[in-house]
């Protein structure tokens, strides 16, 4: 590991990205999750026009989603098995050989009903990658630059719901799906070069547990991992509050059309509705090697809820852009700020021995979230309107910020995430 010059602020992205090993990850990750943003606008595209079938549009999403959320799990036991490289370049692998069938079911004007099933097959593929990361970012930087570190990881969903989508349409105008399928492919082979060059060896070895006792069973593993949690009443705090704000993102990717069409921007304005949760994203790892640092992380962890629950009403009655373009940028930090807290809370508190394990519940249930959020809110509109869906999801997140400021009930929280947890 190499060590930060001492004249660079601990905690701070900057320091994270000193240490060489966590630049070559951080480079890899971005260009494939930019990749995969320009995918799923592309894949959607050429569903529909295949298609012209919502059913189908929503069929393919399905598929691309939701194996994460199943597999989640057993992606954890895998990258608490195996060698964590080994994995990570595997994963990418498969993952473009299936962006390159898809360029081929494209061209070749095969069957449609193949694209969601690939879509799914690279899914599954991706379910040990998101685990092997954050298993792995510990040994790439020293504890104080943890938060940094998190925080360079987190930064790149926003930066790239900004930029993928962006370069989707640029593709989509310029040539079709097939191209942004082979381009994407060429990203996961960026990424796997990218993990390739960092040297193999102990930083992404097996635990020791692995590695002294009997291999044990899927499921035993699977239940080591749901017990870890919830021996730990701060992560599951933590993951709870993940999960809401993963939920406020997905009734968001449906609600925000409908704010849109209100300020009369039609799908240009939902692009810069997203662009403003971008920029909030961007814009909170500033804070949050301090946030990490705070004496007090649940009043820290209650403020980044209320950021992304008070602004949400504004969204249905101001009639200003701008307005609704600072209540995104708040709700996009606090979401990211409250990400990083989370994966930061767990690389700390979990015994390194199950931390894989634990994270293969963790971060299926943030996806989870979104898949609630977005099949809720088109009925919470029906029922309540547009003000009336968003106020209430946002009195949702309050109320878990509230019960987290409750020292008595300091466990309640976690109840959210109990029946994810087994």
């Amino acid at each position: 590991m190499t060590s930060t010059a001492t004249t660079t602020s601990t905690g701070t992205m900057r320091a994270a990205l000193r240490y060489p090993h966590f630049r070559r990850l951080i480079v890899g990750l971005g260009v494939s999750q930019a990749g995969d943003w320009l995918y799923n606008v592309a894949l959607l595209a050429f569903v529909f026009d295949r298609t012209h079938s919502s059913a189908w549009m929503s069929a393919t999403t399905a598929a691309r989603v939701l194996p994460i959320v199943i597999l989640g799990p057993i992606g954890g036991v895998l990258a608490d098995r195996f060698d964590r490289r080994q994995l990570m370049i595997g994963s990418d692998l498969l993952r473009a050989a299936c962006m390159l069938a898809l360029a081929a079911i494209a061209v070749l004007g095969l069957p449609v009903a193949l694209a969601p099933l690939f879509a799914g097959l690279a899914t599954v593929a991706a379910a040990p990658y998101a685990p092997c990361v954050a298993a792995t970012t510990p040994r790439l930087v020293r504890d104080e630059d943890l938060p940094g570190a998190n925080a360079a990881r987190s930064v790149l969903g926003p930066v790239c719901i900004v930029a993928g989508p962006a370069l989707g349409a640029v593709l989509l105008l310029l040539g079709s799906p097939t191209l942004a399928f082979a381009l994407n492919a060429g990203t996961f082979l960026v990424s796997a070069l990218a993990v390739a060059a960092i040297p193999a060896g102990p930083i992404f070895a097996p635990t020791a547990r692995v590695a002294d006792e009997p291999r044990s069973s899927v499921l035993a593993d699977v239940t080591v991992g749901a017990r870890a949690l919830r021996r730990h009443p701060e992560a599951m705090r933590l993951v709870g509050a993940d999960l809401l704000c993963s939920v406020v993102y997905g009734a968001e990717t449906v609600l925000l059309l409908l704010v849109s069409g209100r300020l009369g921007l039609g799908s240009a304005g939902y692009g810069y509705l997203l662009a403003g949760m971008g920029a909030g994203g961007v814009l909170a790892p500033l804070v949050a090697g301090r946030a990490a640092r705070a004496s007090r992380p649940r009043v820290v962890l209650a403020a980044a809820l209320a950021a992304v629950a008070v602004p949400l009403p504004l969204l249905s009655v101001s009639p200003s852009l701008a307005v609704c373009l600072a209540a995104m940028v708040c709700g996009g930090a606090g979401g990211v700020l409250v990400e990083v807290m989370t994966e930061t809370t767990l690389q700390r508190v979990l015994d390194e021995d199950v931390f894989a394990l634990a994270y293969g519940f963790a971060f299926p249930a943030a996806v989870a979230g979104i898949v609630v959020g977005s099949v809720l809110a088109a009925p919470l509109t029906a029922l309540l309107g547009l003000g009336g869906a968003l106020t209430t999801i946002g009195a949702l997140v309050l109320v878990y910020a509230a019960a987290l400021l409750r020292p008595s009930r300091a466990a309640a929280p976690a109840l959210l995430v109990e029946a994810f947890a087994g």
